[in-house]
Parts: structure tokens; sequence; C-alpha cells
């Protein structure tokens, strides 16, 4: 049966219609169903084997909880092919009825509220293909240049049940989790948090990693090749750092040069944004046969050892090409993604706004300010205005593609309305220490941001990430009298916007009304660091 659902947005007197058709599994997959709201994640111990010639998995996890209220129907999620082959709790297997991905565990056990209790869910098969990782998500097949197996996978969107049985919502992190992976000789599995153990039997061996810090689900990852490792040590805001590389063995030397860049992108992040979030888990940088993912301390990386996006400048200002996107941009996710992770993906904003934006951050600190300036403005014509940033809510739904370049060009316009650099340097360190290892809202970035700033942003945001209209300066002139106005806005946006006139700094304060003033000259010239349209008229 179909569920439809149409998502109304009413700003003031704006209203904007985005009908959509969702199915019961996105209603499954994206809300917070009764079936996982009366328990909390607490831990997972993840154990598989992992076929390559087969491209098959199999194993079992152990979900540990806490129960919050009583009840005895849990859901576990699971996507086909995959099946699930037991469940049991405390050794008793347990019935369990399946309605796509979403698997309904009848429990026997009373579950009293504050006990900690598991389940232990085994599982086999052959996991969805990549077909173009990382947008649609799965295991990626591959072979390195000499023939061996080169596997790894990337889920986001999707779900990571789509290769391992979890609590696959956003909204709750698991405290800590161990991840053992069994792999034919002489390959290597590398996943996230530290190597606790290597077990070697007859054919294989087991790899058992051990994440020490709460993880979302879509970060969990497995990498597997013939992979050499390298390291060294950063001198960090809480101490000393270490930093893991695993390669492939043809790439060694160029990794070795290429990955430098990740040490400048810790220091330039560190002063932007905070501590890196997750010192007792490393840092690492693996290679993948896909493009790259921010996979919380084992980033993937598949940007063929070259600067810029596969070679390209995105912002086609030059600076594009100063840093290798991969290595910056999913590094920048370790604060905003993995620090900080949205409850719903509707809010995907949160993670690729704010990382879109330490891309300039990162310029901005090693390569100055106009340099920063130049490359975010040049990113505004991927900007497509198609739909919302914010996309449906409880439905697994992410919004526009424009919440990169689209947000952080709003967060740009945003850093010139508070004027005052450190302040909002402190702003965004402030973020990643108010919500450390969280959960969130937009509504809770937005008014974290209002308060700081002193600035009621309400209409600010409701213009950049509800609607696709950008805010359009419609002025007249007539000798050093200028008239103006803004059009295609929402109710209340006033945004300021900065001109100079004979090379000195003036102020305008927009609204929908028309405003009459008189300017020192004549001339006047907009500032091209705020996202807006400008037309004489």
């Amino acid at each position: 049966m179909k569920h439809y659902f149409t998502l109304i947005l009413l700003i003031g007197a704006m209203h904007f219609s985005v009908a959509q058709n969702f199915t019961r599994q996105d209603t499954l997959r994206g809300s917070i169903t009764p079936e996982r709201a009366w328990w909390d994640l607490n831990y997972y111990d993840l154990n598989i084997k992992v076929d390559p010639e087969t491209e098959t998995i199999g194993g079992y996890n152990v979900i540990r909880y806490k129960v919050l209220e009583e009840s005895d129907i849990l859901q576990v999620d699971l996507q086909q092919p995959l099946k699930i082959l037991s469940i049991s709790q405390d050794g008793e297997e347990l019935d369990f009825t399946s309605e796509g991905a979403a698997h309904f565990v009848k429990l026997k056990k009373k579950q009293v509220p504050g006990a900690f209790n598991h389940v232990v869910v085994k599982y086999s098969g052959e996991p969805k293909k990549a077909i173009r990782a990382p947008w649609d998500g799965g295991f990626s097949w591959d072979r390195d240049k000499k023939g061996n197996p080169f596997a790894a996978t990337s889920c986001q969107g999707l779900g990571a049940s789509v290769w391992w049985p979890n609590k696959d919502h956003m909204y709750d992190e698991v405290d800590s989790m161990r991840i053992s992976v069994a792999v034919p000789k002489p390959l290597m599995n590398v996943s996230n948090g530290r190597l606790r153990r290597v077990d070697e039997n007859k054919d294989d061996k087991i790899y058992t990693w051990f994440v020490s810090n709460p993880i979302n689900n879509y970060c969990v990852n497995v990498n597997i090749g013939d992979y050499v490792h390298f390291g060294e040590k950063y001198q960090g805001e809480k101490g000393e750092l270490d930093i893991d590389y695993y390669v492939l063995r043809h790439n060694l030397k160029k990794a070795k040069e290429q990955f430098k860049q990740t040490s400048m992108m810790l220091e330039a992040f560190e002063h932007w944004f905070g501590p890196y979030p997750f010192y007792e888990d490393s840092f690492k940088l693996v290679e993948v046969p896909y493009l790259g993912m921010e996979h919380q301390s084992s980033v993937t990386y598949g940007n063929k050892y070259q600067n810029g996006y596969l070679g390209r400048d995105l912002s086609k200002s030059g600076w594009g090409l100063k840093f290798d996107f991969i290595i910056i941009h999913e590094g920048g996710h370790e604060w905003f993604a993995n620090n900080i992770t949205y409850k719903d993906i509707a809010d995907m904003w949160i993670h690729e706004a704010f990382t879109a934006y330490s891309e300039n951050l990162y310029l901005d600190y090693h390569f100055g300010k106009k340099a920063s300036a130049e490359y975010v403005i040049g990113t505004r014509d991927n900007i497509r205005n198609d739909r919302p940033i914010i996309g449906p809510y409880n439905v697994n739904q992410r919004g526009s593609g424009d919440m990169y370049y689209k947000g952080a060009n709003m967060l740009h316009t945003l850093r010139q309305l508070i004027e005052d650099d450190e302040l909002w340097r402190q702003i965004l360190r402030g973020l990643n220490e108010e919500f450390y290892h969280q959960t969130v809202t937009t509504e809770q970035i937005e008014n974290y941001i209002s308060e700081k700033t002193g600035i009621d942003l309400s209409a600010f945001f409701n213009q950049y990430l509800r609607t696709t209209m950008v805010p359009k300066l419609e002025y007249s002139l007539d000798g050093n009298t200028i008239k103006y106005r803004y059009v295609n806005v929402v109710e209340n946006f006033d945004m300021p916007v900065r001109i100079f006139v004979d090379e000195k700094e003036h102020w305008l304060y927009p609204n929908s009304k028309w405003k009459t003033e008189t300017l020192d000259g004549t001339n006047p010239e907009f500032d091209i660091n705020f996202y807006i349209e400008t037309e004489k008229i």
C-alpha cells in the first residue's frame, strides 16, 4: 500500500508545494517508528566474513541496547537481497516478521526500563552492488593493477542496512562498536577506529577494529585490498594524534607526497572548528575504488592522487587546484557529519553546506581571505535553485544538491553580516563544542547561530534553506541618491548589504519596501561576497 505525502512549505505569504509519492518503506526507513523509539543503542559487535571472489558476505551483529520503556517488538533493518538467518536473545531464537527492509522481532523477555539487553542477528547473502559509488551506495567490487580484489562499502542515504543489520536511522548513534572482518590472505581489511588485533587462520585473516566514540551507521565501513601502511604523528589541540594511511602498493610513492595535505587540513580545521573530534580513534585515510567518503576516523580516498576534484577546479577560480578535494572535503566532514550529525537526512545541509564551506576556510587559512572568497564565489555557477535545500522529513529524503555550494555561499554571506571574523570562528568552534558527538536538527543550528550573533536570522535561513528564490536587490540612481528594495524574498527578509562608494564602505538596509538615501558619492559597487542578485531599474 502506498502512502502519499505532500510537503507544503508556508513562509509568510509565500507558498511552495513540492508533491512527491512516498511508500510505506520510505516511512519505515525514515521515521522514528514505535518499534525504534523504546530502545536506545549502546553497542554493536559486528562480525562478518567477506568473500570477494563470490561477492558475498555473512556473519552476525550483536545489538546491545538500553530499554527506555516497555515493549515487546523491536525493529531491525537489513536490505534485500541479504537475508536474516536467525535472531536470538539470551540464546533463545526469536520469531520475526519482515516488511521489506524492516524486520519486526517479537521479544519473549520482559523489557524493563533501564536494563541493558541484546539481540544477535545472523545473516548472509550477496549485498547490493554500488553502481556509482558513493552516490548510490552498496559494495564496490574491483581489482587492483595486479589483479588482487579491491573492495569497499559506502551507503549514505541508502542506509547501512544495505550491508549489515542494524537500527538504520540517524537519530540514534551507537556509543561504541567492534568491527571484525575476515578476508582472504593476503588481503587486509581497514575499518573505523583502532586496530585491536589480527587473527590468522589457514586461508584468511580476521581484522578486529574498535570504535570508542559514538558513530553514525553510514560511517561504518569495510575497505579490503592489498594495502601497505604508513603513518605520522600530528601535534594538535588535544595532544598527539595518530594518522594512518592505507594505500595500494603501487601507489605508495604518490600517496606519501599527496597525503602531506592531511596535516595541513587538520591544522586549518582545528583552527576554525576546534579539536579533531576523534583523537581516541585516530585519523585514517584509506584508498578505495571509488571517489571517497567521510567514514568516521576511516576517511576513504579515490581522487587519483591529484589536486582538485578528479583534477578539475569546481570554482573555475584557480584556487580549487591548490588542494586535493577529497582530502579537504571529506576531512572536513569529521566535524560536520561525524561530530555533528543530522537526525533526519532532510537536514543533510548541516553536513554538506558547512563542509563545502570548509573548502574555502582551508584556503583562507593557508592562502588568505581573498583566495577564500574567490573560490566560494566561483562555485556559484554550480547552483541550480531547483528545489529547497531542506527536504521532506520522516521519509529518508534529502533536499537539493544545492546544499553544497548554495549552502557554502549562504554561510559565506553570513560571515559578512557578522563582520567580526574572530566571532565567526568562535561560532564555528562553538557549534562543535555545543553539539559534540550529537545528532541535531536544523532548528538547533539556526537557534545557536542566531543566539551567538545576536541577530534574528530566521528570515535569512528561511530564504536560503526553504525556498529556491535568490534575493534580488532592485535599485535606481539619481546622482548620489539611491532608491532600493528587495524582491523575491520571504516575509521579514531584511538582510543588510555592503556597498562601496568611491572605495569607501557603506551599508544599505533594504527590505521589501522602497527606501531612499543619499550617498557620499556616485556609482556604488555592490559587494559580491553577498549571495544576492542586483538589478538596476
